[in-house]
Parts: C-alpha cells; structure tokens; sequence
C-alpha cells in the first residue's frame, strides 16, 4: 500500500523519476562544491542523516527515495510531506546519481546550509569549541565534528584552507552530527583566534611537539574553563600562525611504543579531556 506522503507526489508525476529528470539532474550537481556554494544547498544521504535534517525547521529542501525506501522508511517521508516538502520517487539507476556510497540506503534529502557566522555562535556562549583548520579530508572533518558533538561542543570552526562541511564525505562521516551543532566558516585563521578569546575561551592548539602535556593540563585544573580546541591536518599539523598565538601547544601523551595518533583519535582524547573537566 502506498504512503499518503508518496501518493500524493505519484499523483503529480508520471512514475519514478529517472536520472535525467530535471529536479534529479539539478540535485545531482550538489556533488560539485561550486554548485553547493553557489546555491546554499547540499545533499544528506541515508535515512539517518534524513532523520536529522528533518529535525532542523526549514532545513529539507526535498526528499528522494526509492519505491523500496520510501515503503521502509515511511515515517520519514509522512514527516517531510506534513512539512508540505516534495517527496518523489526515484528508480533506482536516479538514486545511485544521487548519492556516493557503493550501497546506497535509498533516501536522500536536498538540504539548505546550515551554517552561522562565527559571532552568532560564540554569542550563545559554548564552553567547548572545536577548530578544523586546514584539514584537507573530509572524513577526517566530519569524524571530528562527529566526537565533538558527542564531547558537548557547541560549535565546529571551519577555518581557513579547511575542506567544505558539506562535502559528501564530510556530511556522512558527521552521522547527523551536523544538523546538531553550530557550523561556522570563518576563512581568517588569526581572527578567528581573536574572537575566540574575546569570548572568553582558552585557545589550545594541538601538536606532536607541544610543550604542554594534556594529562598536565587536566591535573592542574586548566581544562576547566571554556576551551576552543585548534586542530591541523594530520599530513602538516596546525599552521605555525595559529600554535603561535594559541594559549598553549598540547601533545597527547603516548605511554606504549606508538610513533604519534592519527588526527580523529588525538581530537576525541583532547575533547574528551575537556568534556570531563567542565562536567
């Protein structure tokens, strides 16, 4: 039996639609980050990024599914049809031009950017804040924005060269964490330090090399306070502007015969540690 949410779109269409549907073809472009800066929108693969965005008011754009995933998931495609958001079926050739995964799980959501300016965010005054700056992968991006999400950060910093948050790969490895906290784009990695301390939070960049232990930091109560955590690319570390303003440089300890962390186990240990101490 077909969904109210998927009968009244078959309604309005003529079956699925194909890969060259104009609405699939334009969604499809999302792919392209010109496209998706250009238009302010971008794509959330799999039912529980859909899930997430729903949750955002005004965050869908549209929903695509598969006959199969719209019959299986029919309380997310009721949810975006009492929201008067399209719901359209898609064979499945459509669906695989929509998404990135070897086995797609049949849903994807046309979603609106979510991000903030950086003032808006640190004016609802977050006690733990995570900076991406110049990190180039986006699993590596949306891994960190993930655990800083489960930490109780309030706001993930894409600062400077930092990889788009709405990059496929970024918004998966994210597992919804995107629709949960403040994404901020700030391209001024110096300014972005500014503000960070004018709002009242100790800034930590984290290095293989710094002259701060973490497990020092926690002992000595410091962690205690509002902190931004400053994260580089795992290939080429933070910039050098940024660890020379930081408050302090930070290495994890490495107790066993480990030559260093990759950069999402070192931000969830640095984070963790920070979650501990303001709780």
């Amino acid at each position: 039996m077909q969904s109210p949410a998927r009968g009244r779109r078959l309604d309005a269409v003529a079956g699925p639609f194909t890969p060259r549907t104009p609405r699939v073809v334009a969604a499809r472009r999302l792919h392209r980050r010109r496209d998706r800066d250009a238009t302010g929108r971008f794509l959330a693969e799999g039912p529980q990024a859909v899930r997430e965005a729903l949750d955002g008011t005004g965050t869908v754009v549209e929903l695509f599914g598969t006959p199969a995933a719209l019959d299986r998931h029919a309380e997310l495609a009721a949810r975006a049809a009492r929201a008067d958001l399209p719901v359209s079926e898609v064979t499945d050739e459509a669906l695989a031009a929509l998404t990135e995964t070897v086995a797609p799980q049949g849903l994807v959501a046309v979603c609106r950017h979510l991000d903030v300016p950086l003032a808006t965010a640190l004016a609802r005054g977050p006690r733990l804040v995570a900076v991406l700056a110049g990190i180039r992968d986006p699993g590596n991006a949306g891994t960190v924005l993930r655990t800083a999400d489960a930490a109780g950060a309030g706001a993930v910093v894409f600062a400077g060269d930092t990889v788009d948050p709405y990059n496929g790969k970024c918004v998966r490895a994210s597992a919804g964490s995107l629709f949960h906290v403040d994404v901020v784009r700030s391209p001024e990695l110096p300014a972005t330090v500014d503000a960070l301390r004018a709002a009242g939070l100790s800034v930590f960049a984290t290095t293989g090399y710094g002259d701060s232990d973490l497990d020092d930091l926690a002992d000595h109560g410091r962690l205690a306070a509002p902190t931004a955590w400053l994260f580089g690319s795992e290939a080429h570390g933070l910039p050098a502007e940024l660890t020379a303003v930081a408050d302090a440089r930070v290495r994890v300890p490495l107790h066993g015969r480990a030559e260093s962390l990759n950069l999402a186990a070192a931000a969830a240990v640095c984070l963790y540690a920070s979650a501990r101490a303001l709780r």
